[in-house]
């Protein structure tokens, strides 16, 4: 019994004494340009499993996410372990896309690190790929799942400028794989995996899920949200982390139509508290409350413009609703598949400054007066990047003329009937330098001669000085057709969603744009903004929501 117990120790250590496991490392490189600050690849090779890493993993400094794939063999089937965090692993397996692989083998040779090297070529998403691959080593593996059943992989370059190449291949008598997975991964679905890796790598902040906005005297608030204006305004307090310099912010709205069949104007915003008066102060008490703004055209608009005591609340994304978009997905024309709900999505990094560590009210409006209005979901989502796009450090908010307290009296911009159109003025306590002004503009006014459908110049003065002008157009919008199921049909074969608007389409966002004042001096400054608004016909009348801050070094 003992002779038998002492064989077969004797053959289990010498399996492990002849199982030979090589570690290659490999380098990243683009146009021949070595890139040096990427840790190098790290492929773990034997002859019963296969560990692809980085020097990075390797050493355990790397940052979470992060991702370690492994091959069984003899079967090829990939196993991949996705580290979300310190505390969570995820596995998934895939036993078919090895073997799925196809190659185009050629005669060609050449020489990496000293071993004989083939070239073997695939396509890969429009991407042409070569793999030089050697067999000197009677080993198969690489620095990734691609080539697997060929041999060795010493290089995979992509397309003639893109490569990742071994640059040392040496024995090792134990990988250390076990200190790296050190607990039992919780298994899933390979969708469900990569789905749980790719929200890992961002910070996700969940403001609405599904919520209705609509027009209803049975819209009341709760613990978490606030609804305003019959339900049209919903709510709710964010805190925001700290956003460092080298991260994006990004805001995404998914709407579908619950009731209402109207294209309708949206807008994310947020309220700037650091006066003594807030728009939430307009919200409780009513708008007229709010500062009053006048430009002798005989009407009043209140909480349009900054003051000393006042800040307007600041659009982070306008948006408009399709015609109906799922609710109305019944009319059936041929050819149209109708999608189910409106994706808006935009980046508003340059925000960053107002919002980091800031624990503020954050909103959406929908125009309308359906009773079923509109469901919405509100995400806003933090990533990390090493692109710096926009460099302030300030957001002053100037004025805003959407009139988000619409259903709640507070009345459609109309002050550009008058020459004088949107003049008002605000003080620097020091120097700005690099001064940006984020603009949104949409014309309004939904008929013939309405200025929706009438290209109108804004012109945009500082200091008396006329800074920018331009016509805000958008003829695309016959692109999104599919969105819009209950769009009016015209005896001329075009819809009302195809037709060309002042600067929006149902169904799309608005992009702010970005005109550059230079350096602004400490003390009193004027802004005037001027657009030619056609005339009333009867009932019917034109506006313009516009709305802008500054972003400035300071």
């Amino acid at each position: 019994m003992q002779k038998s117990i002492f064989l077969v120790c004797f053959l289990f250590l010498s399996f492990l004494n002849h199982a030979q496991i090589y570690e290659i490392e490999y380098e990243s490189s683009y146009n021949g340009k070595v890139q040096s600050d990427q840790p190098k690849t790290v492929a773990w090779i034997s002859e019963t499993e296969n560990y692809i890493l980085n020097t990075n993993i390797k050493n355990q400094k790397t940052e979470y996410p992060f991702e370690i794939s492994k091959i069984a063999k003899p079967d090829n089937t990939i196993v991949s372990y996705g580290f979300l965090n310190q505390n969570k692993i995820v596995s998934t397996s895939d036993s078919e896309s090895i073997a799925k692989q196809e190659f185009e083998m050629t005669s060609e040779t050449k020489k990496i690190l000293g071993y004989n090297c083939k070239k073997a070529v695939t396509k890969i998403n429009s991407n042409t790929i070569e793999v030089w691959y050697t067999n000197d080593l009677k080993l198969k593996g690489g620095p990734s799942s691609l080539g697997q059943n060929l041999g060795l992989v010493l290089q995979i370059e992509r397309n003639g400028n893109s490569a990742t190449t071994a640059v040392s291949v040496k024995k090792i008598k134990k990988t250390g794989i076990e200190k790296i997975i050190s607990k039992e991964p919780s298994k899933t679905d390979l969708l469900s995996y990569r789905d749980l890796l790719w929200r890992s790598r961002f910070t996700t902040i969940k403001v609405f899920e599904n919520e209705t906005i609509n027009f209803s005297e049975e819209s009341k608030s709760n613990d978490s949200i606030k609804r305003f204006a019959n339900g049209t305004i919903i709510l709710k307090k964010v805190k925001f982390p700290k956003i460092s310099a080298g991260e994006n912010i990004f805001v995404e709205v998914k709407q579908h139509s619950n009731g209402d069949a109207y294209d309708r104007t949206g807008t994310v915003f947020y309220i700037p508290e650091d006066k003594k008066q807030s728009f939430f102060d307009g919200l409780q008490n009513g708008v007229k409350t709010l500062p009053l703004f006048e430009n002798g055209n005989g009407k009043q608009y209140y909480g349009v413009t900054a003051t000393e005591n006042y800040l307007p609340a600041v659009e982070m994304m306008r948006f408009f609703t399709s015609f109906g978009i799922n609710k109305f997905n019944h009319i059936q024309l041929k050819d149209k598949n109708w999608q189910t709900i409106s994706p808006f999505r935009q980046d508003i990094t340059e925000l960053k400054p107002a919002l980091s560590e800031k624990e503020i009210w954050v909103g959406t409006f929908i125009g309308n007066y359906d009773k079923g209005g509109h469901k919405v979901s509100l995400d806003i989502t933090i990533h990390k990047s090493s692109q710096q796009v926009h460099k302030n450090n300030m957001v002053i908010p100037v004025f805003s003329t959407i009139n988000i307290m619409e259903m709640a009296g507070q009345d459609y911009a109309t002050m550009f009937s008058s020459e004088k159109g949107l003049e008002m003025e605000f003080t620097l306590d020091r120097e700005i330098k690099n001064i940006t002004m984020r603009y949104i503009t949409t014309g309004h006014g939904g008929w013939e001669n309405g200025d929706e459908f009438i290209p109108k110049t804004n012109t945009i003065l500082v200091d008396g000085k006329q800074i920018f002008s331009f016509i805000p157009w958008r003829s695309e919008c016959g692109s999104y057709r599919l969105f819009n199921p209950a769009s009016g049909n015209f005896a001329d074969g075009l819809s009302s969603s195809d037709l060309s608007r002042s600067n929006w389409c149902p169904g799309t966002v608005t992009n702010p744009q970005f005109i550059e004042l230079g350096n602004l001096k400490a003390g009193k400054h004027r802004i005037q903004v001027k657009i030619p608004q056609g005339a009333s016909e009867g009932s019917s009348f034109s506006a313009w929501n516009i709305s802008a801050v500054l972003l400035g070094e300071g």
